[in-house]
């Protein structure tokens, strides 16, 4: 009898926990994968790699993509903690180095968005088939931009991103994929040597800068 009464017990926790809705979330502290960058108002679309680092605040973006019929690279590497950005191109063996004032920003969903749905994408109908997420939208304090973004429900990985931003006019989508837990080479973060003697300059602005709009 106690055993039923257990069993009963257990089964009544984990419907309950089904049933919970899913909480804002962080993703892994160290992650690289690709991406594509979207403005449709502004007929760019870029291809990007990048590595990410929340336990030493840094972010490197390796770019290459199209606005109109001119070819867009760039390579940019974020050290928040230091306070500087680099803009780095090796072809020349040149280097911009820039106040970066703002407040490293990790990637996550928001603790104020408010969740949509969940819902498989592919198939739910065997193992391996779908992939499950979890939607969210919200408003950025501090730019009054609207976003929707989706994540991963087990292992907080970012999926698709769009920011609405009035400003510019145009959406902002961003599709993550190939990612990978870790960094696989941590000298990404340091900046080539040629960039050790270029003098800093001020930033033009102090807008704010967290990992999705460093993409652009």
């Amino acid at each position: 009898m106690k055993i039923l009464f257990v069993i009963s017990v257990c089964l009544i926790l984990i419907l309950g926990s089904c049933a919970q809705k899913p909480h804002p979330c962080r993703a892994p502290p160290l992650l690289e994968g690709k991406l594509t960058v979207h403005v449709p108002g502004e007929k760019i679309r870029v291809y990007e790699k990048f590595y990410y680092d929340a336990f030493g605040q840094n972010v490197r973006v390796v770019a290459y993509g199209k606005e109109d019929n001119k070819t867009i690279f760039a390579d940019r590497l974020l050290l928040f903690r230091e306070g500087v950005k680099y803009d780095i191109h090796y072809h020349n063996q040149t280097c911009v180095k820039t106040a970066l004032k703002v407040s490293f920003i990790p990637v996550e969903v928001p603790h104020d968005a408010h969740f949509l749905h969940q819902l498989v994408i592919g198939s739910s109908s065997r193992p391996g088939e779908g992939l499950l997420v979890n939607n969210w939208e919200g408003i950025v304090s501090q730019t009054k931009e609207h976003y929707f973004m989706s994540f991963t429900e087990f292992g907080c990985l970012p999926i698709y991103s769009i920011y609405f931003t009035d400003k510019m006019n145009v959406d902002i989508m961003t599709s993550f994929y190939d990612l990978v837990n870790g960094i696989e080479d941590p000298e990404v973060f340091i900046p080539p040597s040629f960039c050790d003697s270029v003098k800093l300059r001020e930033a033009k602005d102090d807008t704010e800068t967290n990992f999705f709009k460093a993409l652009l």
